[in-house]
């Protein structure tokens, strides 16, 4: 049997949330889900926590998807796992360029061009 393929879903959202995991476990893959950055991080910090893919909302309370991407590209053990933005505003576009991502997906995205860019990306465990 193939591992399990994990992605943690980083998104404030309830709704979108709840909505794209139910998809991607549809899918195969295996969900954790984070209301924001700072759920996030301390997920990650926790031992043995470590997603093939982040799918990353970037406009959120507590911490943003920007603050998120510079913590994680500053430590070296997350800095490799990939991550796909999940953003309503497509001039966060430019902005990606300082913590580059494998990919931008504008809300609301087509199913399809997520699955794609999930299954491009999530790096087999």
């Amino acid at each position: 049997m193939a591992p399990t393929r994990h992605i943690l879903l980083v998104e404030d959202d309830n709704a979108i949330r709840e909505a794209v995991a139910e998809i991607l476990e549809f899918q195969g893959f295996a969900v954790t889900c984070a209301k924001n950055g700072a759920d996030a991080l301390a997920w990650l910090n926790e031992p043995g926590q470590r997603p093939q893919l982040i799918l990353l909302d970037l406009t959120m309370p507590v911490m943003d998807g920007w603050t998120f991407r510079e913590v994680q590209s500053g430590r070296p053990e997350l800095a490799a796992i990939p991550v796909v933005v999940l953003s309503a505003v497509a001039s966060h576009e430019a902005r990606a360029l300082e913590h580059p991502v494998a990919a931008m997906l504008c809300k609301p995205f087509e199913l399809q061009r997520l699955l794609d860019a999930v299954e491009r990306h999530c790096l087999a465990a």
